[in-house]
């Protein structure tokens, strides 16, 4: 096994699966049981979810509301979508413990970093709602801050695209995949992998991060195992 403790960036857009709004259920059943595979090899897992497919902190911009409190409306969407994980997952036995940023006793464990570690160790799949607990930063940078703090080997990066590409392959036929980049190729090519703030942070602090396709349901069983999927990105 390549990977023993992870963590999982999921995309909340991709959660509305065909739908233009909200959680689709194929969706998160997708999720839950990729999930769920890997959990039985024995891989110790902590989630974090974004907020996209319900609302976003941008968003609130261009309806007039204040950076920092769309920022908090953005982290909200967060918690919906962590919380639907977590009753997908439960819902095929898999154990889970939602932990989040702003306090929300009634749903949700407060975060308290030991408590979280304890928590993977035990085997409990942990979510991270409501980002890192304030405005202007992406759950991107709650992923990477949470990595860092749970002594995460690697952040698997689930998207719509099965890796990184010199250019946008959607637009671009001629862009070609990368299978590893170092940190620093990525700053310098302007290749968009996380916001500067994530980025930096899993540079300094060593955590490599793999860009692939969540879509593929054999992908991140195929990552665990030590297989090359998507693209590695590490110092």
């Amino acid at each position: 096994m390549q990977y023993k403790r992870i963590l999982l960036k999921l995309s909340g857009e991709s959660l509305m699966g065909e739908q233009e709004f909200g959680i689709s259920l194929k969706m998160l059943q997708h999720y839950a049981k990729q999930i769920q595979e890997i959990r039985n090899m024995g891989v110790e897992i902590a989630v974090v979810i974004g907020g996209g497919n319900i609302f976003r902190g941008l968003q609130g911009a261009a309806m007039e509301i204040d950076r920092a409190q769309g920022d908090y409306m953005g982290m909200l969407a967060t918690v919906i979508n962590s919380m639907a994980l977590q009753s997908a997952l439960e819902k095929i036995g898999v154990f889970t413990r939602l932990l989040t940023a702003i306090d929300m006793q009634e749903i949700a464990e407060p975060y308290i970093r030991r408590r979280a570690i304890r928590h993977v160790e035990k085997g409990r799949v942990v979510i991270f709602g409501a980002g890192t607990g304030s405005p202007y930063f992406t759950t991107d940078s709650a992923a990477a801050l949470r990595a860092n703090e749970i002594n995460a080997d690697v952040i698997l990066k689930g998207t719509r695209v099965d890796g990184i590409y010199t250019a946008d392959p959607e637009k671009d036929p001629s862009a070609t995949k990368y299978d590893k980049i170092s940190f620093d190729e990525v700053i310098e090519k302007g290749l968009k992998v996380m916001d500067m703030t994530a980025f930096t942070l899993c540079k300094e602090n060593n955590v490599p991060i793999i860009v692939f396709d969540i879509n593929d349901p054999s992908n991140l069983k195929k990552i665990i195992i030590g297989e090359s999927v998507g693209t590695l990105v590490k110092n």
